[in-house]
Parts: C-alpha cells; structure tokens; sequence
C-alpha cells in the first residue's frame, strides 16, 4: 500500500472528508483493521486565501509546492490536493516532487465517464468556473464543461466562500444552487460536477434529475484506488 501525501486544510472541512473517504475505502478493499497510510500537511488556509484574493497564483504555486516536498520527503509516495481550485497551480506542485500527483480533474472525468455524463455543469469557485484550467484538464478526457453565466457564478462563488468553506449550510443557498442546475441542464448539461470539495455539503444525487459527480468523493476514491494497486498488483 502506498503511503498518500494530502495537501489539505483547504478547507477543513472538506479535508475531514477527504481522510473519512479515503480509510473507509481501503478499510473496504483490505478488510480487517486496515486503515490508510496518509501524511496530513494541513495548511493554514487563511494564507492560501490571501494568495488569491490577490491572484498572486506563484506564490500559492511555491507555498503547495514546498508542502508537497515535505510530504515526499517524509515517505509519501503520491500527493494529492484536496481542492478543486488549487489545481490551477498543480503543475508547480508536479514539477516540484517525482512521486506523482492524483489530480482531481482526472478523477472527475473517469467518474463522469463511469456514470455516461459527457458534458458536466460545473459549480465551483469562480476561478474553476470562468478560466480554462479545469475545463481543459476534463476535455482531455472528452468531457465537456458547460460553464454559469456570469451572474450565476457570482451567486455560487459568493456562497462558497461566506458561507461553505466556513461551515455554514442554508436551505436558501441550497435552492439558489438547485436553480443554477436547471439553468446549467437548460444549456445542455448532462450532469454536474460539484467542482468545489465544500458543496457536497449542500447538494447530492437526491437534490438533481441530473447525476452528480461528487468531486471530493470522486478524487479520494481515485487516492485510495493508486495506493491500493500495489496491493492488487
């Protein structure tokens, strides 16, 4: 098995999911009382926050970068980032370790393929919703993203970051999100994509006549399935 490097605390809350996700699934595949290898590096997201709301992107690049070779150095033998958004600066954290990174883009589009969704709604911060990054890394995999407009993501980034990355859940963001799903299933979207790790804790399969791809489900499982193959192998 191998030992997993996760950059979280981006936020919190979602990093709780993401070490929940990533035991019960080799709990599952190992039986027994075996749990996973993991090495936490759990950032002060306060500092991350602050390289983007100034969009100073190579400085966030540096700060993920040097976590990333803390955990290699400390016997990770894959990395992982548990957010969507801070992909955007994955390829400074690749370039920075020779044990691979588990991106997030990768593991969305295999569960959207699983589920026979090639064009995704995207819900996620602004940054995810509006630049290329993300979108690109899906097209590789022929997913297709079809992005809010612009007075949608502003509503979806705003309860983002005042309220799901603070832990704050309300019934009136849940509807405002379920109407930027019709709107996204009106323009030809045949799933979504919950393309920020806090959402899950507002919308879920039962909430959409659309699958939804649970992005943080969907990238701990892709974690958990690399460290487990050497097992398999």
């Amino acid at each position: 098995m191998d030992t997993i490097g996760l950059i979280g605390g981006m936020s919190w809350h979602s990093t709780l999911d993401y070490y929940r996700a990533i035991n019960a699934r080799t709990a599952e595949a190992l039986g027994g009382h075996h749990s996973a290898r993991i090495l936490l590096s759990s950032l002060d997201f306060a500092e991350v926050r602050d390289c983007q709301v100034r969009e100073d992107w190579d400085a966030a690049g540096s700060l993920l970068a040097a976590e990333a070779r803390r955990l290699e150095a400390a016997g990770a033998d894959r990395v992982a980032i548990c957010t969507n958004l801070m992909h955007k600066v994955a390829p400074a954290v690749e370039a920075a370790i020779a044990v691979p990174l588990d991106h997030i883009g990768d593991a969305v589009a295999a569960a959207a393929q699983d589920r026979g969704v090639s064009r995704l709604g995207i819900l996620g911060t602004d940054w995810v919703m509006r630049e290329p990054f993300y979108a690109e890394r899906l097209a590789r995999h022929g997913v297709a993203a079809v992005m809010p407009s612009a007075d949608d993501r502003v509503v979806v980034d705003r309860i983002i970051w005042d309220e799901l990355t603070r832990g704050v859940v309300t019934d009136a963001s849940r509807a405002a999100y379920l109407a930027v799903v019709d709107r996204l299933v009106a323009q030809g979207a045949d799933g979504i994509v919950l393309a920020c790790t806090e959402i899950q804790l507002l919308l879920g399969d039962s909430d959409v006549a659309v699958p939804v791809i649970d992005s943080m489900a969907a990238h701990a499982e892709a974690i958990a399935s690399h460290a487990l193959a050497p097992v398999a192998a």
